[in-house]
This record gives C-alpha cells, sequence and structure tokens, in this order.
C-alpha cells in the first residue's frame, strides 16, 4: 500500500537525475504527486523518453535542464527556470557527483577540480539560489545525498571523501540558518549502492589494487557494509520522502547513514 507523504502539488529540483541514484529520487517524488525538473548528461533522447515515461506515468510535470554542475550562472539558471515554470520550489535534492579513485601522489589536479566542483561546489551554489525562494515561501526542504564517505574514508578517494565531508559542514551550517524560516537542510549517507558510478569504482580499484574486479566486490566493496548487501533505490527513496514531508519537519542538519551498518563500526 502507497503511503501519502503529503507531498502532491509541490516542486523539485534533483541534479543528477537522469540516472541511478537522482533518477530513482526524482521517480520516487514524482509518484508522491511532485512536480520534477530533471538535471543531469546524457543521451538526450534517452533523457527526453525518460522525462515523458515519467509525466505520463505519475501525471504530473516534468522538465529537463542541462546545467553543468562546474557553471555556476547554468545552476542558478536551473533553479530560476524551476520557480518560473512551477511557480514555486519545495524541495531541492543535490545529488549530482562523480568520481575517481588515485594514490595521492598520482591524482591528476584536474580531477580534484572537478569532483569538489560537482560533489562539493555545485550544491553551494543550488542551494544559494533555492534558499531566497524557499524563504519567500515559508518552506522548504533541502535534501544533500553525501556518502558514507562523509563520516569515514577510503583509501584512494581524497578528493571524493574531502567534497562528501564538505557536504556535512554545507549541511550543517545551512540547517542553522534557515531553521526559523521552515526550511531544513539535512544529508543522507548511503553505502554501496550499485549504481553505474560504483559499478566503474569497482574497475577502477581493481586497477589501483592490484585485485580482480570479483575480489573488489568482496573484499574491498561490500567488506564495508556488515550486512553484505547493496544499498537498494526504494531505501534511498524512502529516507528521502520521509525527508522530504512535513513529518520530517524537525530533522535538521542531521546526517542520516544508510549504509547497512558500515560506519557503525
Amino acid at each position: 500500500m502507497a503511503v501519502d507523504h503529503g507531498l502532491k502539488g509541490r516542486a523539485a529540483v534533483v541534479t543528477g537525475s537522469t540516472s541511478g541514484i537522482g533518477q530513482a529520487l526524482a521517480d520516487a517524488l514524482a509518484s508522491a504527486g511532485v512536480d520534477i525538473l530533471l538535471n543531469g548528461f546524457g543521451d538526450p533522447a534517452m533523457i527526453e523518453r525518460e522525462r515523458a515515461a515519467m509525466a505520463k506515468t505519475h501525471g504530473v510535470r516534468v522538465l529537463y535542464h542541462p546545467a553543468d554542475m562546474t557553471r555556476r550562472a547554468e545552476i542558478a539558471d536551473m533553479v530560476a527556470t524551476a520557480h518560473r515554470e512551477f511557480g514555486r520550489l519545495d524541495i531541492l535534492v543535490n545529488n549530482a557527483g562523480v568520481q575517481f579513485v588515485s594514490p595521492i601522489e598520482d591524482f591528476p589536479i584536474e580531477k580534484w577540480d572537478q569532483i569538489i566542483a560537482i560533489n562539493l561546489t555545485s550544491a553551494f551554489h543550488t542551494i544559494r539560489a533555492a534558499v531566497p525562494i524557499m524563504k519567500a515561501a515559508g518552506h522548504g526542504r533541502i535534501v544533500n545525498i553525501a556518502s558514507a564517505h562523509a563520516l569515514v574514508a577510503s583509501p584512494f578517494k581524497s578528493a571524493y571523501v574531502a567534497a562528501k565531508h564538505g557536504i556535512l559542514g554545507l549541511t550543517k551550517t545551512v540547517a542553522l540558518e534557515v531553521a526559523q524560516a521552515g526550511i531544513t537542510c539535512n544529508a543522507i549517507c548511503p553505502g554501496y549502492v550499485k549504481t553505474p558510478l560504483v559499478e566503474a569504482q569497482i574497475a577502477d580499484q581493481a586497477k589501483a589494487r592490484h585485485m580482480t574486479p570479483e575480489q573488489v566486490m568482496s573484499d574491498v566493496i561490500l567488506a564495508a557494509q556488515p550486512t553484505k548487501r547493496f544499498v537498494e533505490f526504494d531505501q534511498l527513496a524512502g529516507l528521502m520522502l520521509y525527508l522530504a514531508s512535513d513529518a520530517g519537519a524537525s530533522v535538521n542538519g542531521a546526517a542520516l547513514p544508510i549504509d547497512g551498518g558500515w560506519t557503525a563500526q
């Protein structure tokens, strides 16, 4: 039986939502009656099929904006477009992210810059643009998709771990600033989810650690999660919908692990 989260008629921006976790979160919001602005890279025809299918399936408005998360003017235009087209902006989900695995001494400087820009700085720009809209409405929900790597580190991921730790600092600071404005800002910290990004990490880790992909899966990736299972998309979506709903109004500035017990160790 579907749960009514009381979100029907609201509007959301979900960054990095043309695949993986972001796509699943956008679809969950649409299924709850939320108008969605999708964002991300990919084949234009595939993105349009996804957009149209989501709109038809859930009976909501679904738009797409191709903002590059390394370009602040495009990010600001994306938020402004959602506000203009929907007439409101209730929910912002910062999900866009990239990864690169390398020993620190060999870590390409351009990869560091790219990861910090997409995984951390883009969230600053989206929040900066969205908060005035939410303050004017007296209501808003900001959900930052961090990672278990926002709470603990792993070798060979210096830029990603630094960016995700930064997301927690940003989350807490924004939460304090907007606490009396009817807005909340929280971070979800997933363990490993079997996304295209994680599948690429498996290959990269195999190279960095001189292991087979199968060994990386058993001894590196799922070794961190006591359940020995990947986190499922619908589990992440359930937590995100709670935070976006009125039921989550008193959760603010929180870092919420959903990692099978990884960070309990």
